[in-house]
């Protein structure tokens, strides 16, 4: 996989498992990894929440619509949404 970065801060294991599902159905390389799955990674987090998804930087945009489509309308905003059209 090429270099990665931070594309979205996750919430919950169940927010995870539908974006991966989504992302590997159209063939995103993605990778996403729990704060809980080691000690290094709990100490690393700047915020709270579950986990993240790291992926290549030039599927940022396609990543966070997929994400936001998959959220529900009535939805706090997610930090990560993108900003609307002008």
């Amino acid at each position: 996989m090429s270099k990665t970065e931070k594309i979205l801060d996750l919430d919950n294991e169940m927010e995870a498992h539908l974006i991966d599902g989504l992302l590997n159905e159209r063939g995103i390389p993605h990778l996403i990894r729990s704060f809980h799955d080691s000690a290094y990674d709990g100490l690393w987090q700047s915020n709270s929440g579950w986990g993240r998804l790291d992926a290549p930087e030039e599927y940022r945009e396609e990543i966070v619509k997929i994400f936001n489509e998959m959220s529900p309308a009535d939805d706090v905003p997610h930090e990560d949404e993108l900003p609307p059209e002008a």
